[in-house]
């Protein structure tokens, strides 16, 4: 017996068939391990000892239990074959934690006990929680978001997630997909941020006759010059809010494509490229379904992140309410109050210093364990793309930017994993008839993958 930091006895034992050291707590005595060096299962109990060589043991889940394997059981908790080949993937390869086992249980160990709603298990988190973020030094980049956000609050109340996710998507090239109900000021957040970065400001708004050259625009003939002219889109803008865009069929909305990756429009076998900065913040309804159209796989994966927008907390709305009593318009502080803090160069410039900061390469493998866990979880049909990973890693590289430093950190990844993961993933139809959510299988996802620890 040996203690753990936190002060819990735990058992020390050798593996019968490798030598491999294990060591679970205590309160798994007599439950089925499996030893991460030879694969092999064994019952946990301190009968025999050997060289201390490494490792705890793993497990992997089964996509209905979590449970692995019965007493006397000689193979790993894979996958059914039936499943894999109904979902074409492979069984995950990246231990879920469980804890309090039954004695058919194989475990892997952690630290906090929680119940996981994904597996419908109980689950050992892993030792890692996001914390108050890392503050570097007063940088140009830290003090120029620090301004953003003050002038930001001006008009704008509450919706963190929003304005933070946002500024990360804008200065590092990506796009942004907001899921709310009406009436949150997600038009007046796109104008204040205008206002405040000195950029050009457009809105479109989609509905079921909108053409695709209604977004790009088209050539119209001049009959004064007996010429084609090429009539600008409304697309041509900086900060593009295509408010409830799955109102709009299929083929408007592969108008957007090639817009929001190559940032040009071609018509007529002629390109014309788009001003940069440039950002498509579009919007989507998560109630109302009469009447839409499901954005297709594509264009989700364009956008960097899917932000929630909720209703705002007590306080917050009793602030609005102030400001409109106090008969302080939201449009008459636009244009009075706020103050523009930046401008289109400086943000490019900015956006290209993001580029250096530095990701360790042990962070590389955290980002494309996350990215490929997806693709092999019971919960998901279909996982996330490299796309995915290119994305959160370039996110984390302008979050710790805007937090003075000059390198990443884990905590930079955890906090914005979930917009960058949750509109790349689709449940199986078993998790969608349980009515599971997909931010907690994320969440549980996240929390099963070892963190590194950087020096």
């Amino acid at each position: 017996m040996s203690s753990s930091p936190s002060g819990k006895e735990k058992i020390d034992f050798g593996c019968e068939k490798c030598g491999q050291r294990l060591s679970v707590a205590a309160e798994y005595a007599g439950a089925q391990v499996q030893c991460p060096a030879c694969q092999s299962i064994q019952t946990a109990s301190t009968s025999s000892m050997a060289s201390n060589r490494g490792q705890p043991p793993v497990v992997r889940p089964s996509p209905s239990t979590g449970v692995s394997a019965q007493p006397g059981s000689s193979s790993s908790a894979t996958r059914s074959s039936d499943d894999r080949a109904a979902h074409g993937a492979e069984a995950p390869q990246t231990s879920v934690p469980f804890s309090n086992p039954g004695p058919n249980s194989i475990l892997h160990p952690g630290s906090f006990e929680g119940q996981s709603p994904a597996l419908n298990v109980p689950v050992i988190q892993s030792e890692f929680a996001p914390s108050e973020p890392e503050i570097g030094s007063e940088t140009r980049t830290r003090k120029m978001y620090e301004k953003i956000r003050k002038e930001v609050a001006k008009v704008y109340v509450g919706q963190d997630e929003l304005v933070m996710g946002t500024l990360v998507a804008l200065f590092s090239g990506g796009h942004v997909l907001i899921e709310s109900v009406p009436g949150l000021g997600k038009t007046l957040f796109v104008r204040t941020l205008g206002k405040i970065l000195g950029c050009q400001f457009g809105r479109i708004q989609f509905t079921a006759d909108l053409m695709p050259s209604d977004i790009t625009g088209a050539p119209i003939f001049n009959i004064k010059t007996q010429e084609f002219s090429f009539r600008a889109g409304p697309v041509f803008t900086q900060l593009l809010l295509a408010d409830e865009i799955n109102r709009a069929p299929a083929k408007t909305h592969a108008a957007l494509l090639e817009i929001m990756q190559e940032y040009r429009v071609t018509v007529d076998g002629t390109t014309h490229g788009l001003k940069r900065p440039f950002i498509v913040l579009a919007t989507q309804n998560p109630v109302e379904s009469e009447g839409t159209y499901n954005l297709p796989e594509a264009q989700l994966d364009r956008f960097m992140f899917k932000l929630i927008a909720d209703y705002p907390s007590v306080n917050e709305e009793a602030e609005i309410l102030m400001m409109h009593s106090l008969h302080q318009k939201p449009g008459a502080e636009l244009e009075n109050q706020l103050d523009q803090v930046t401008n289109p160069e400086e943000i490019l410039s900015i956006t290209e210093e993001t580029d250096r900061v530095r990701v360790d390469p042990k962070l590389v493998d955290y980002i494309n364990s996350l990215v490929r866990l997806t693709r092999n979880w019971p919960q998901f049909y279909i996982g996330a793309s490299p796309r995915a990973g290119i994305g959160l890693m370039q996110a984390s590289r302008t979050l710790a930017a805007f937090y003075g430093r000059d390198y990443t950190v884990p905590d930079d990844v955890v906090q914005i994993a979930l917009p960058a993961l949750r509109h790349r993933v689709i449940l199986t139809a078993e998790a969608e008839v349980e009515g599971q959510n997909v931010d907690q299988i994320l969440t549980d996802l996240i929390r099963s993958v070892e963190v590194p620890r950087l020096r």
